[in-house]
């Protein structure tokens, strides 16, 4: 445990890709907790691209970061003082406590803590047991609405949340294209994942790859990246196709903003039907999505990839590796112990 709260402050907003420059590091005095309030340590923090849009200027799902807070992340931390009837010491939290090392909750807020399942890896549940997980899980069922014989392509495929949605597709008896960069990331989608085949982004053409992979044209397509990428399968879609709107990463570090699309007109040649959606719309049913999702993990059906990196004066590097492709599935930064 350290002595003071170490922080990183958001002190500009990127104009293209986030980097140190953009935060500062500050150490303060711990807080203590008020009526109705408890003190939390953080152990690991989450990292993940929609943090980028957090850090724009207008509000999104969630409002903006001002200039002089504390950058926001989802984290697991773990309760030190309590004046919360809800929340006792010792016990270990879910939360948006951002990049610091302790923070103060009422229990409240844009992201709400809860308290983990006893016996359950922390790093889990901020990966395939967590939100990642969770909107995989959502996107390719709820939204995607996927089913038996769908012929799916997934970009972002080897990330923390295109990995779970793509072999969630496969377990439901799709044919499942994943589409990634690089050899390594290529090899773990077919052969532990088990996707039905990959298309490495770095070293083939996509229009050309796609046409190879979905003769008869794309069912379902589970988007993270957004850009060129969907505007190649909107231009596959077969008759009936769907498109899930994840994420679009392509365009976060854009300082022109995401580019236009030239395909979409074919949604309605095809018939088809494009759906954005967020995770914290689907809160009431996170219960029945872990249990299965734990059930996949469990039988060996789901697997997952996590990167660890420690020390929280690490934060702003390891927040741009989710953007270089330098993460191998979800990224985690370990900043502290379970006391």
């Amino acid at each position: 445990m350290t002595d003071v709260n170490r922080q990183w402050i958001m002190t500009s907003r990127p104009k293209d890709m986030v980097s140190r420059e953009n935060f500062s590091w500050q150490e303060s005095p711990i807080p203590e907790p008020g009526e109705g309030e408890f003190l939390v340590r953080n152990l690991y923090l989450s990292f993940d691209p929609t943090m980028r849009v957090w850090m724009n200027a207008q509000d999104s799902y969630l409002p903006a970061i001002q200039i002089g807070e504390v950058m926001r992340c989802f984290s697991v931390a773990q309760v030190v003082k309590s004046n919360h009837p809800d929340f006792a010491v010792g016990e270990l939290v879910n939360g948006g406590f951002g990049w610091q090392d302790y923070a103060i909750s009422n229990g409240g807020g844009p992201i709400p803590p809860s308290k983990l399942h006893p016996g359950i890896d922390p790093q889990l549940t901020m990966s395939v047991l967590g939100m990642t997980g969770l909107t995989g899980y959502f996107g390719m069922l709820d939204v995607g609405e996927v089913k038996s014989g769908d012929a799916v392509l997934v970009s972002g495929a080897a990330g923390a949340t295109g990995s779970v949605a793509a072999q969630i597709a496969r377990i439901k008896g799709a044919r499942v294209v994943g589409i990634t960069g690089g050899e390594e990331k290529c090899r773990w989608l077919t052969e532990v994942a088990g996707l039905d085949g990959v298309i490495d982004y770095k070293s083939e053409k996509l229009s050309k790859a796609l046409r190879q992979h979905f003769p008869k044209g794309i069912d379902l397509y589970f988007d993270n990246v957004g850009g060129p990428t969907l505007d190649a399968a909107l231009a596959g879609l077969a008759l009936g196709g769907r498109v899930v709107l994840c994420g679009a990463i392509s365009g976060y570090n854009s300082a022109t903003g995401a580019d236009g699309l030239k395909n979409y007109a074919n949604l309605i040649v095809q018939r088809g039907r494009m759906q954005g959606f967020i995770i914290l719309d689907y809160a009431k049913r996170y219960g029945e999505a872990l249990r299965e999702l734990a059930g996949w993990v469990q039988s060996g059906d789901l697997k997952y990839q996590i990167d660890l990196q420690e020390g929280l004066e690490n934060a702003p590097e390891t927040f741009q590796r989710i953007f270089t492709g330098a993460n191998q599935g979800k990224q985690l930064l370990k900043v502290g112990d379970v006391s």
